[in-house]
């Protein structure tokens, strides 16, 4: 391991043999070639949900988004942070990129297209994670395809919390802020009154908690849009998240920072024009995109009252950060592990956590397999890069507290004796 801003090199692999495969890492293509499937629904679907009648496409779901915009934000301590951003030309707050993307809805069941242009160096992708469309839309770095123009096209087959990123030098650009929050929604969530609001429904799997009113079991065979459904009244979107501020000013000062001096022998003596991006030493944190205040190593709390704008938020009006509810309701917390660094959350209250990355517990075909599970107040929920998680929460007493973040210092949360937390952020619960 090397250490902390110490000018070593780690040498890589060579890649001699691959210089066609090096020509494309580094001189992309301006344009891509087009995908065959822009007309016709050809992605796969699971032979379960084919089996009981789950395929058929009810209409055609289009977004666009641009990358990269250059967006700065403020860190706790007021620094500049250059990001690397996903931007959406259709949405005035979104023109210039935002951090994190707008969060994209999307009804289980339409064809989905996602019109994308690559600007700037390097090469990109948009990977759906947790998404399982055809590998030339999958977005993954030198096995799919990369941007230029291209427009993705996939069908979602199940309800729950995804999201999606660039998957072409993915350490590098995640890390970037070029990621967003992606939520498959009940195949009829936009076709009602409420379609901009809430309550909403999600999928779940609910027989044994009975304080959540209006679960339907049934049968997803049987057409119903809200078989395996429950109702929320309530939504809160966490993304949690850690950056090095050294990365983002290397960035700042010079976009092509990642880009490698070549010597005599590719990926052999070649060097990157800084030496530190193996070295990561987070010192800012955010929770979808506010900052947690205060130093490194120091309690931080993000302010109460903080909205998703609709525009944001697929038109959506009211998800929320810092959580305002009132008693005898359904909140629906989605949290998304951006962090390099594990961590963990801890509610004040308990919850049942009803999904674990994208996939509702207990919701067939996966019954056999797990299940809906209760976590008791101040009990932490630990996971890692990329996880997500849904919980509800429903109470009947008021609740004036906070959820706790704990973000990990990686290098040693594995060995005895090294394990340390290097970040606790605080959300405001308040439950009247």
């Amino acid at each position: 391991m090397a250490l902390p801003k110490s000018g070593i090199i780690i040498p890589r692999r060579s890649i001699a043999g691959m210089e066609g495969m090096w020509a494309k890492m580094w001189d992309p293509p301006t344009t891509s070639p087009a995908t065959p499937e822009l007309c016709a629904p050809t992605n796969p679907v699971p032979a379960f949900m084919q089996s009981i009648g789950l395929a058929k496409v009810s209409r055609l779901n289009t977004v666009q988004r641009e990358l990269i915009d250059g967006v700065t934000i403020t860190g706790w301590d007021g620094t500049p942070l250059t990001c690397m951003c996903l931007g959406d030309k259709d949405i005035p707050l979104a023109k210039g990129g935002t951090y994190p993307a707008p969060t994209i809805r999307v009804p289980r069941g339409v064809v989905f297209h996602a019109e994308t242009v690559g600007k700037g160096p390097p090469p990109h992708t948009i990977h759906w994670h947790g998404i399982e469309p055809t590998p030339m839309n999958d977005g993954v770095g030198h096995a799919s395809q990369e941007i230029g123009q291209y427009i993705y096209q996939w069908q979602p087959n199940f309800i729950g919390s995804y999201f999606y990123h660039c998957h072409r030098n993915t350490v590098q650009h995640f890390e970037m802020g070029l990621f967003g929050f992606l939520i498959i929604e009940p195949p009829d969530a936009y076709l009602g009154g409420n379609a901009g609001g809430y309550p909403r429904r999600t999928a779940a799997s609910l027989a044994a908690f009975p304080q959540f009113p209006g679960f339907v079991a049934g049968d997803l065979a049987s057409g119903d849009p809200h078989a395996y459904t429950v109702p929320y009244d309530y939504e809160a979107l966490w993304v949690c998240d850690d950056m090095d501020s050294y990365w983002h000013n290397i960035i700042g000062q010079e976009a092509k920072a990642w880009y490698p001096a070549i010597l005599t022998r590719p990926g052999v003596d070649d060097q990157f024009w800084h030496g530190h991006f193996h070295d990561f030493n987070p010192d800012n944190w955010f929770i979808t995109g506010v900052s947690v205040s205060n130093a490194p190593g120091v309690t931080g709390t993000i302010p109460g009252g903080v909205v998703v704008p609709a525009a944001l938020n697929s038109g959506v009006t009211g998800m929320q950060v810092s959580i305002n509810a009132t008693t005898n309701n359904t909140i629906l917390v989605r949290v998304l592990c951006a962090s390099y660094n594990s961590m963990q959350v801890t509610f004040p209250v308990d919850v049942v956590i009803i999904a674990w990355d994208g996939r509702a517990l207990g919701v067939p075909p996966l019954t056999r397999y797990n299940y809906a599970y209760k976590v008791p107040a101040n009990t932490p929920i630990r996971y890692s890069v990329a996880r997500r998680i849904d919980a509800l929460i429903r109470t009947t007493t008021p609740v004036n507290s906070f959820a706790t973040v704990e973000f990990f210092n990686t290098r040693g949360e594995n060995v005895p004796g090294r394990e340390q937390i290097v970040k606790t952020a605080r959300i405001p619960i308040n439950i009247l």
